[in-house]
């Protein structure tokens, strides 16, 4: 049969995630609650071998609370927790903690525990009870067989042997709490033989402390015998061996013994021990906290302390710094030596720093290559030297994986916060602006330190470029985009198309209003989202060709991003869509950069060549603004080559640039490609451009973008 399994989780998409892995697992799920009422219903209800406990349920009770109310095995769940939390949380004595996100392995390691473990408990709770209460029995018996000396003497032989041969521990006194017997286990874990043992005090015999403030802890049996109760070990007991200095963690069960009369004779006391559970227990709380690679503190536990100290700014006025650092060259190690060169250069890493930090300083693997630093109690410019001194050592090492060496540098953002009359900073606040500031440093060069300063307009301008990602995103799922085009004319020869025009993309904000390209273009290239866009902009583009009446007879230029010639699946997209939509191939002219062209020059031409197989022709933009433009124009088989608008602008006036443009367009014409230039804005331009023999025109000169919904008018 089937373990049923108790869900407390109030985020239902959380809570179906869950009952879908456990019931994958094989586990029954007879119901899923989310406050404290449904969970004591639910437990009342259908009484479940587990209970999967969010520890942050809905309604004023939460679940800790609801736990100490439940006598269910109780395991929580949490995605982090300040340390108080945690602390109550143990009080309750649970099962397991699974901290989110989880494997299907985790969780079901975690229930098969906790099951197995509340079997056992289940079991040696019922032995020590019955066993208490039958060493009671038998003492009880004793003092009525010392009247009946040969049958007490024969059954007393025979309890002796069974608790000599079991695995607790047990100890008896007499009504003033001196010990008249000991079993061997007893003797093993105390370090006294029963010979010596009797007649001294428990308490002498028996030395508890708390486990963690090795504090004296007080004495069960004490406790029956003053109340006539039964009695359990405080939390976190231990028992002090006399001889060795040895500590056992062990839980216990203490009871009466009385005569015929209920007069109290004495106590016994059982007990085992857990010291390889509670190991088990603080693992797994370790491991809850700390990265397995590195062995650093975890996101988690690293914001949980950063928690600490901004509170500890607000009480007492201190001032702390975190350093929000990334390595530069790990994606390359990564990249040419594998992954496990890459968590090697982790590991080494982390050893390097934590030479340079303070004894109270908090190094936490943050996620992949990025590490934070929490230096507590540390003004600016001791934070600003300890930062260069980590950035100085990785700076000086060099990471050997077999026969290749590397160079590793890194870029840290620090922020400082606190100090008397300093403006409150969240923690989600600290963290944003340090790995703004880390990128920032990023973006002025890397292997160097960006100090966060309230008028910081570098930060300024990634906070405004982090802005723009949620924009760009929304703008992709909401497909508010709009596309427009530009006339394309010849000069001096007559059109061989109905029309010639470059498609341009505009996104529409959630005003309505439209936004220019070069607002949004720079944040999408920078956040990876310009293959989205070109899709977008390619399966748009071909349905509204395909549409117009003279599609088949013109050519419409449509631009591609550096990201889509290296995104594998985008050959098959675009094919895919020329199909899907009926457009005519021959109507399509690619345009793609010069400066992407050449960064990916064998993508670039294999792609180039798939799609001019297509009947799709091409056009290299921004033409003479890369450094090799001539000698890699021979390896890209292209139809036009646009020529940057920076050169075209002022060669009216500027002889240099008037050269410039004829060059380009005498090697373009060489090589059998046609020229069309950019930023043809007005008369003077175009007639130099004729004058050189530029085969196109396109610019404010020639006609001004339109929306495509409009260019049924625009084409005529």
């Amino acid at each position: 049969m089937s373990s049923r399994i108790l869900i407390v989780e109030d985020e239902s998409v959380v809570a179906l995630d869950l009952q879908r892995r456990l019931l994958r697992l094989g586990y029954e799920v007879p119901r899923v609650a989310a406050s404290h009422d449904q969970a004591l219903k639910g437990v009342s209800e259908t009484d479940p071998d587990v209970v999967l406990m969010d520890i942050h349920i809905s309604g004023d009770i939460d679940g800790i609370d609801t736990a100490a109310e439940i006598d269910v095995p109780v395991i929580y769940l949490s995605a982090y927790s300040e340390e108080k939390t945690l602390e109550r949380a143990r009080v309750t004595k649970p099962y397991g903690y699974l901290v989110k996100p989880f494997s299907e392995r985790e969780l079901h390691a975690t229930i098969q525990m906790a099951l197995e473990r509340h079997r056992v408990e289940a079991r040696l709770k019922t032995s020590e009870q019955q066993l208490a209460c039958a060493y009671a029995r038998m003492e009880e018996a004793k003092h009525e067989l010392e009247i009946r000396a040969s049958e007490l003497f024969e059954e007393k032989q025979r309890l002796e042997v069974t608790l000599n041969s079991i695995g607790d521990g047990v100890i008896t006194t007499d009504f003033l709490g001196n010990v008249t017997y000991l079993n061997p286990v007893a003797e093993h874990m105390t370090g006294w033989t029963l010979a010596d043992a009797c007649g001294q005090s428990v308490s002498k015999v028996l030395v508890l402390v708390n486990e963690e403030s090795e504090q004296p802890a007080p004495s069960p049996i004490e406790m029956v015998l003053r109340s006539g109760n039964v009695a359990g070990l405080a939390h976190n007991s231990a028992l002090a061996n006399k001889l060795g200095g040895i500590l056992y963690s062990i839980e216990d069960s203490a009871a009466p013994m009385r005569d015929r009369d209920g007069k109290i004779i004495g106590a016994v006391l059982v007990f085992h021990d857990v010291s390889d559970a509670r190991r088990l227990a603080e693992k797994m709380t370790y491991q809850a906290t700390h990265d397995a690679l590195t062995d650093l503190v975890n996101r988690s536990e690293f914001e949980r302390r950063l928690e600490a100290a901004i509170i500890s700014t607000e009480q007492h006025g201190k001032q702390h710094a975190l350093a929000y650092m990334d390595l530069d060259q790990f994606k390359i190690v990564n990249d040419t030596c594998g992954h496990n060169a890459g968590d090697e250069l982790l590991r080494q890493i982390t050893g390097l720093l934590r030479l340079a930090l303070r004894v109270n300083d908090t190094l936490a693997r943050l996620g992949g290559d990025e590490f934070g630093v929490l230096l507590e109690s540390c003004p600016p410019h001791v934070a600003r030297q300890i930062a260069e001194n980590l950035r100085i050592i990785i700076e000086d090492f060099r990471f050997v994986w077999e026969d290749k060496t590397f160079p590793i540098s890194v870029s840290i953002g620090l922020v400082s916060f606190g100090g008397q009359g300093a403006e409150r900073m969240s923690l989600t606040e600290i963290l944003s602006l340090a790995d703004a500031a880390c990128y920032a440093a990023k973006d002025r060069g890397r292997n160097r330190i960006h100090v966060y300063q309230a008028d910081d307009y570098a930060l300024s301008k990634r906070h405004g470029e982090m802005d723009w990602y949620t924009r760009i995103y929304s703008a992709i799922a909401q497909e508010r985009f709009a596309l427009y085009v530009q006339k394309i004319v010849p000069l001096g020869k007559k059109h061989a198309y109905h029309e010639h025009a470059e498609v341009l993309l505009r996104m529409v904000g959630e005003d309505g209003k439209i936004v220019p390209p070069m607002a949004f273009i720079p944040a999408a290239e920078r956040y990876g989202l310009m293959v989205d866009i070109d899709r977008w902009v390619v399966r748009s583009a071909c349905a509204h060709i395909a549409a117009l009446p003279h599609g088949a007879d013109s050519l419409f230029s449509v631009n591609l991003s550096g990201s889509t010639l290296n995104d594998e699946s985008a050959l098959d997209f675009i094919v895919e869509q020329l199909s899907a939509s009926g457009v005519h191939p021959a109507s399509i002219c690619f345009e793609i950069t010069e400066t992407a062209a050449i960064a990916n020059l064998l993508n670039a031409s294999a792609f180039i060549i798939a799609l001019r197989a297509k009947g799709c022709k091409f056009a290299l933009d921004d033409f003479g603004s890369g450094m090799s433009s001539f000698a890699y124009l021979k390896h890209l088989p292209v139809d036009y080559l646009k020529i940057d608008g920076c050169f075209v602008k002022d060669i009216a006036t500027d002889t240099v640039d008037a050269a410039l443009v004829a060059a380009i367009n005498d090697i373009g014409h060489v090589m059998g490609i046609e020229t069309i230039a950019e930023f043809a804005e007005n008369p003077a331009i175009l007639a130099k451009l004729r004058k050189i023999g530029v085969d196109y025109a396109q610019g404010y000169g020639v006609g001004h973008p339109v929306p495509m919904v409009k260019n049924k008018r625009f084409l005529h």
